[in-house]
């Protein structure tokens, strides 16, 4: 109990304005204050190709970075860079990979060794231990056994600082490896320097791309070499240039020396690589600039503060929190003039204002960019306008760029977020007209698109039919139709707000679209032909086919915004609740023939013991609050507590499937809150069950929004009562308006479920059947 009523006292006394009797004691406790400590990097990263617990590697990076730096345990190329339960170490690397699944670019690292010279990857590689390793958002440390070396590094946006310190030896080396498909090195002696590229990437680039760098090192240097193809090595040689080059440069050490490295990159040229490293290191110390980088860090996590006594919840809250702080990378950097420029990952231009990249829309339209409309509306405007750059430079929005259009995923969620964006006035008014004709564009135009991924695929079929036929070679063609529905969704809640009536009407009605997919012999969702009729045989336990990650057990509940026509179709609230249920009553049993072998995803369902819920996997995260729309809420509370609980901790096998740029710890970060926005292009939350006793939010705005949740325990996670400001309130939601006016919303928290509270009409959240949008309705 020590640490936790440490932190909390902490807490109270750095947030509670001062007076002249607490004077001393907050001075005492300022500065021990620390949320980066409570952060865990190493969260997800004990994963493998065939079972996720996060599929993550340690980013050593400030919030947005355009760069992240990580060590490397596994060979060059390998998406599962850091593995940890790998026990050797072969370089720390500058890396921008989403997703193991969409790999790295633009990757170089470096590698310091003693003794015989070791330059090829696998021969370089030293044993170190989890023991003598530090890891944190701002500061990553480790020993090099092989070379008793220990080496450090702390990250800018755009550079980064590192430190080796090196034993008593005749031979200590620093190489820089610039990696394969298409490299260059030079040693600059008299400047102590090392410059060059690197143009390594998995797809999604112009033919003009490079990474330049510059590392600048404050030993001089006795020896210099070079490697070239082949991992040849050409001695006392000072550039080259091929397929895959390297640098090494060497010096006599004495036992305890220091050698620091500044380097920085850039996706525009080398010059641009030294403004940046000026810019952001300059003359700054390994320790400044270490201080700069955890200030960084703890003036966002301090933006969300928690009061509890269980400090594991606190650890994985702040832990997720940092994840979702990570993506979209800032691609765009400061001219001489501190102009913002970008180098376009999609004509190669040079171009002026915002870019941000390596993010998949499927996934973060759920959660991640509803959080940064609540938290970080300047943020997400500055986004939104790199999304309306992306469409002008490419004809397109994006829908995964890493860092041009991948074909990864389905769907049209680049609307959900710039609509949702829009809806709230984080949108420049510069940038309306182009993102609306943007969506527009995605909605009506399959013909010309860069990559599958990108607007509709299908999109054809969908609009004369109202739905993507199973037998007309469009593969998770069900899946495709509900997101495209609920796309639709918003684009006519834009267009509402624009006055564009009839367009909103149209719009409105094809959100309905989901309707055409509904199976009422099954009450599910199921493939249709051309010619109308069901796809047969129907198997609800199929992964994949009709369906994307999940099967129709799962993607049945992807009606964001018209639950309570969903309920309709079902055969009103009873079926809907009992449906909801067997989800979870059920085994995990599942069918994977579509994909010939059981993939990460479902394996991740089938061992948590929750039946068919696979939290793993986005497309069923918002499952468990429409239980709020059926007027059921506590059975949500009861199953938010259970998935907040035992599905997340801040340890390496601490998620339980991919985290995905942030939006599994988005779930996470809302839900322990107390709520979570389960239809973005809306203004609500729907309430689950707060996790802490108090959190408080400070807003962008200044304001700042307190949740309470009395008498909360491990038992007491059922919701008893409610007041917003004071005032009594039974609605199961809370509207976006009321967290940014500031104030309070308390929860009175009990072991018992209260069937009475937010379960009457009037409580319920959002559905598009029970408005008057819809053409015809009163």
């Amino acid at each position: 109990m020590k640490n936790t009523v440490y932190l909390l006292i902490v807490l109270t006394t750095v947030f509670s304005s001062c007076d002249s009797k607490k004077e001393n004691t907050n001075k005492l406790n300022v500065e021990a204050v620390s949320l980066v400590d409570y952060v865990n990097p190493l969260m997800g990263t004990d994963s493998k190709y065939s079972l996720s617990n996060g599929n993550t590697y340690p980013a050593i990076a400030t919030p947005w970075g355009m760069n992240f730096w990580t060590p490397m345990t596994s060979k060059m190329g390998d998406g599962w860079t850091y593995k940890y339960n790998e026990n050797k170490i072969r370089g720390i690397k500058q890396t921008h990979q989403p997703s193991p699944w969409i790999n790295d670019y633009a990757a170089f690292s470096f590698m310091a060794v003693t003794g015989k010279l070791k330059y090829k990857e696998e021969d370089r590689q030293s044993w170190f231990s989890h023991k003598a390793e530090t890891v944190k958002p701002h500061y990553y440390k480790v020993y090099l056994a092989d070379y008793d070396v220990v080496a450090e590094v702390t990250p800018t946006e755009r550079a980064a600082h590192f430190k080796f310190t090196f034993p008593k030896a005749d031979s200590s080396y620093i190489m820089l490896d610039a990696f394969y498909r298409g490299s260059m090195v030079k040693i600059i002696p008299e400047e102590r320097k090392i410059i060059g590229y690197c143009r390594n990437n998995s797809g999604g680039v112009p033919d003009n791309f490079h990474n330049y760098f510059v590392a600048e090192f404050d030993k001089d240097f006795e020896i210099n070499h070079t490697w070239t193809d082949g991992w040849k090595l050409i001695e006392n040689n000072l550039k080259s240039e091929g397929e895959h080059v390297g640098a090494i440069i060497g010096f006599k050490t004495k036992k305890g020396e220091t050698v620091n490295v500044k380097v920085a990159s850039s996706f525009i040229s080398l010059e641009q690589a030294q403004l940046n490293l000026d810019r952001e290191i300059g003359e700054d110390s390994f320790e400044t600039t270490k201080e700069k980088a955890k200030k960084t860090w703890e003036k966002e996590l301090h933006k969300i503060t928690i009061e509890d006594n269980n400090i594991d919840n606190i650890r994985t809250f702040y832990s997720c929190l940092y994840r979702v702080l990570l993506f979209p990378r800032k691609f765009y950097e400061y001219d001489k003039n501190n102009k913002i420029v970008h180098y376009s990952p999609y004509n190669g231009k040079i171009l002026p204002g915002y870019m941000f990249t390596d993010n998949g829309f499927w996934d973060t339209f759920r959660a991640v960019y509803p959080f940064f409309n609540m938290m970080y509306p300047e943020l997400n405007s500055n986004i939104v306008e790199g999304l309306a750059n992306t469409y002008k430079e490419s004809g397109w929005l994006p829908e995964w760029a890493s860092p041009g259009h991948r074909n990864c995923m389905i769907g049209s969620n680049s609307a959900p977020i710039v609509v949702d964006a829009f809806l709230k006035g984080n949108v420049k008014e510069a940038d309306v007209k182009t993102i609306f004709e943007a969506i527009l564009k995605n909605a009506e135009v399959e013909k010309g698109r860069p990559v599958k991924s990108v607007g509709r695929e299908g999109l054809d079929y969908y609009n004369s039919l109202g739905y993507v036929p199973y037998n007309v070679g469009v593969n998770e063609n069900v899946a495709r139709t509900l997101e495209y529905a609920y796309a639709d969704f918003t684009i006519a809640q834009m267009a509402k707000k624009l006055g564009e009536t009839a367009i909103a009407e149209k719009y409105y009605q094809k959100s309905l679209n989901y309707k055409n997919v509904f199976d009422p012999s099954t009450n599910l969702m199921r493939g249709k032909n051309e010619d109308g009729t069901f796809q047969s045989p129907f198997n609800p336990l199929k992964w994949g086919d009709a369906f994307t990650e999940g099967n129709s057990l799962h993607y049945t509940w992807s009606v964001f915004h018209d639950v309570e026509g969903l309920i309709n179709l079902m055969g009103g609230k009873n079926k809907f609740i009992a449906q909801l249920d067997s989800v979870f009553t059920m085994p995990p049993d599942f069918d994977d023939s579509y994909y010939g072998g059981t993939i990460h995803e479902i394996r991740e369902m089938q061992i948590v013991n929750m039946g068919n819920y696979a939290h793993g996997n986005q497309p069923i995260q918002h499952m468990i609050y429409l239980y709020n729309h059926a007027g059921t809420p506590y059975k949500a509370q009861e199953k938010i507590r259970d998935v907040l609980t035992k599905l997340y901790s801040a340890t390496p096998d601490g998620y339980c499937g991919d985290e995905d740029n942030g939006q599994t710890s988005a779930w996470y970060v809302f839900s322990a809150l107390g709520f979570y926005p389960v239809t973005p292009a809306t203004n609500q939350y729907v309430i689950g069950s707060p996790l802490f006793k108090k959190a408080t939010l400070h807003l962008e705005n200044g304001n700042t929004f307190e949740i309470h949740a009395k008498n909360n325990s491990k038992n007491n996670f059922y919701i008893a009562s409610t007041t917003l400001n004071g005032a009594t309130t039974t609605k199961n939601f809370i509207n976006y308006n009321d967290i940014q006016k500031g104030g309070a919303f308390n929860f009175e928290m009990t072991n018992k479920p209260n069937k009475n509270w937010g379960n009457k009409e009037e409580d319920l959240p959002y559905s598009l059947s029970k408005t008057k949008d819809l053409k015809g309705r009163n």
